[in-house]
C-alpha cells in the first residue's frame, strides 16, 4: 500500500482527540458520571475498582491501541521482505526506546511537575520543552540534508538530557520511574506487538495461540514460587518493562489482523462492487453497537444489552454474507468483530463486571470487537464518500498523534496561564453544557495546532 490508510488515520485521530477531550472537560459534579472513567465517578473522582461498567472515555485507549496494532503490518510488510531480522529488531527496539524517552520527557516538562506553584518562567520552560520535541522527533530529513537532520536531533536530545539531569523538580531529583504510563504501555506494545507479528506473519494462528499463555501467566501470577509468578514479576528495567503491560496484547494482536486484511483488500484488482445500501447498513449497525454497549454496560442493563447485541451481530453477519465474495475485508472484520464482542459480553460477569481499571478480560474482548466494527465503519463511510470533511479532519490529527497528545499540556495550558485566559476557561464550570463546551474549545485548539503541522507535512516520528 503506497498511500496511507485514511480511515485508520481517522480512527486514530478520533481516539487521540477524545483522549484530549476527556482530560479537558469540567471536573466535579457538573457533568454526569458517564462523561468520565466509570471507575472514577463524580463528584470526587476517587478511584473505585469495585464499580463495573465502561464509558466512552474507557474506549479511547483501546481504540488507540487497536490502531497501533493495525499499523504494524502496514508499516512493516514491505520491509520484512527486504531487510534482515536484526534490522527489523533494531527498528522496533529503537522505537520502544524513543517512545520511552518521549514518555519521560513529556511528563517532566509539564509545568505542574516542574514546580508545585508554576511561575512565568516555569510555563516558558514547558513551552520550550514542546519546541525541544520538534528537534528530537521532527521529520527533518524532509526539509534538510540527512547530516543536518541528525545534528538537529542530537542537539534536541542533548537539551532534553540536560533538562532532565539538572532541573530541580518539585518532587526532588529526576527519576526514570516518573513517566507518562500511557506512552510506556504504547512503547511496550509497539515492540512486542511488532516482534510477535514478524514471527507469525506467515502463520497467524500462532499469533492467537500466544494469548492463552499470556492469560495463564496472569491467572496464576499470585502463586508464589510458580513459573507464572516469576515471569510476572521479573523485569530487567522496571521503568521500561513489566509483564503487566502485556495484557494489552489482547487488543494489539487483534489489531494486526485488521491491518493484514486491509493490505489484502488493497491488492485485489477489479473486485466486485459492494452495494452502497449494504455498506451503509453495516456502517450504521456497527456504529450503533458502540452506543448500545456504552449505554447497556454503564447502566448495567445487561440482559437487554446482550439481546440487542445478538440482534445487531446477527444482522451484520447476514449482511456480510451478501458480500462475502465481493469484500474479504468486510466479511472478516464483521465476523471477528462480532465474535470478540459477544465473547466479551459472555465474560462480563467474570472479575466483577467489565472494567477498564483494573482491566478485565471482558474489557479486552469487548473493546477489540468494537474496534473492529468502528474501524470498518470509518472505512465504509470513506468509500461511500460521506462525511469527507470530518474524516479528513480526524485523519490529519491521526497522522500526527504525538503532537496532538502533547500540545495541550506543553503548549496550550502554559499559554493560557501566561495570558491569564485560563481563568476564563476555568470559569466555564457553571453547567453541564458549558462544562462540556470547555473541553470542546480546548480540544479544538489542540486539533487545529496538530492539523497545521500535518498540512505543512511536519510530523513527529519515532
Amino acid at each position: 500500500m503506497n498511500k496511507r490508510l485514511n480511515s485508520l488515520d481517522a480512527f486514530r485521530g478520533l481516539a487521540i482527540l477524545c483522549m484530549v477531550l476527556s482530560s479537558s472537560i469540567a471536573f466535579g459534579d457538573i457533568l454526569p458520571a458517564w462523561m468520565f472513567h466509570a471507575q472514577t465517578p463524580p463528584p470526587t473522582h476517587a478511584f473505585n475498582p469495585a464499580i463495573p461498567g465502561i464509558t466512552w472515555v474507557d474506549l479511547v485507549f483501546p481504540f488507540f491501541l487497536f490502531s497501533m496494532g493495525a499499523a504494524i503490518p502496514l508499516a512493516l510488510h514491505k520491509k520484512v521482505d527486504e531487510l534482515p531480522f536484526y534490522r527489523i529488531f533494531i527498528q522496533l527496539f529503537s522505537r520502544m526506546v524513543l517512545l520511552a524517552l518521549f514518555a519521560i520527557f513529556t511528563f517532566h516538562a509539564r509545568a505542574w511537575v516542574m514546580e508545585k506553584e508554576p511561575s512565568l518562567i516555569t510555563y516558558i520552560t514547558s513551552i520550550t520543552g514542546f519546541a525541544c520535541l520538534f528537534l528530537m522527533y521532527g521529520n527533518w530529513t524532509a526539509f534538510v540534508k540527512k547530516q543536518k537532520a541528525i545534528a538537529i536531533k542530537l542537539f534536541g536530545l542533548l537539551v532534553a538530557i540536560g533538562f532532565l539531569c539538572f532541573y530541580s523538580f518539585s518532587y526532588g531529583k529526576f527519576s526514570l520511574n516518573k513517566s507518562d504510563i500511557i506512552i510506556i504501555v504504547l512503547a511496550n506494545m509497539a515492540f512486542f506487538g511488532g516482534l510477535i507479528w514478524y514471527f507469525t506473519r506467515h502463520q497467524p494462528l500462532w499469533r492467537i495461540a500466544i494469548l492463552p499463555f499470556v492469560m495463564a501467566v496472569f491467572l496464576a501470577s499470585k502463586e508464589e514460587g510458580s513459573i507464572n509468578h516469576l515471569l510476572f514479576n521479573w523485569t530487567p528495567v522496571d521503568w521500561l518493562y513489566k509483564f503487566y503491560y502485556l495484557k494489552y496484547l489482547f487488543i494489539i494482536i487483534p489489531g494486526t489482523f485488521a491491518g493484514e486484511w486491509f493490505i489484502k483488500e488493497s491488492k485485489i484488482k477489479n473486485g466486485k462492487v459492494v452495494p452502497k445500501k449494504v455498506m451503509l447498513s453495516i456502517a450504521v449497525i456497527a456504529s450503533a453497537l458502540v452506543a448500545i454497549n456504552l449505554w447497556g454496560l454503564f447502566s448495567r442493563a445487561l440482559e437487554i444489552n446482550l439481546l440487542l447485541n445478538l440482534i445487531g451481530c446477527a444482522s451484520l453477519l447476514l449482511l456480510s454474507r451478501q458480500v462475502k465474495e465481493n469484500s474479504v475485508l468486510i466479511n472478516k472484520m464483521v465476523t471477528v468483530g462480532a465474535y470478540l464482542l459477544l465473547l466479551g459480553l459472555f465474560f462480563e460477569a467474570y472479575e466483577g463486571g467489565i472494567k477498564k481499571d483494573y482491566s478485565t478480560y471482558s474489557y479486552y474482548f469487548v473493546c477489540s470487537g468494537l474496534s473492529f466494527l468502528t474501524l470498518l465503519s470509518f472505512s465504509l463511510v470513506e468509500k461511500l464518500g460521506y462525511l469527507k470533511p470530518i474524516i479528513g479532519f480526524l485523519a490529519s490529527n491521526g497522522k500526527n498523534p504525538m503532537i496532538a497528545y502533547t500540545a495541550g499540556n506543553l503548549l496550550l495550558i502554559p499559554l493560557l496561564k501566561i495570558t491569564t485566559l485560563s481563568g476564563q476557561l476555568d470559569a466555564m464550570n457553571t453547567s453541564a453544557f458549558i462544562g462540556f463546551a470547555r473541553g470542546i474549545i480546548f480540544t479544538g485548539i489542540v486539533a487545529m495546532v496538530t492539523v497545521f503541522f500535518t498540512r505543512i507535512k511536519f510530523f513527529w516520528k519515532t
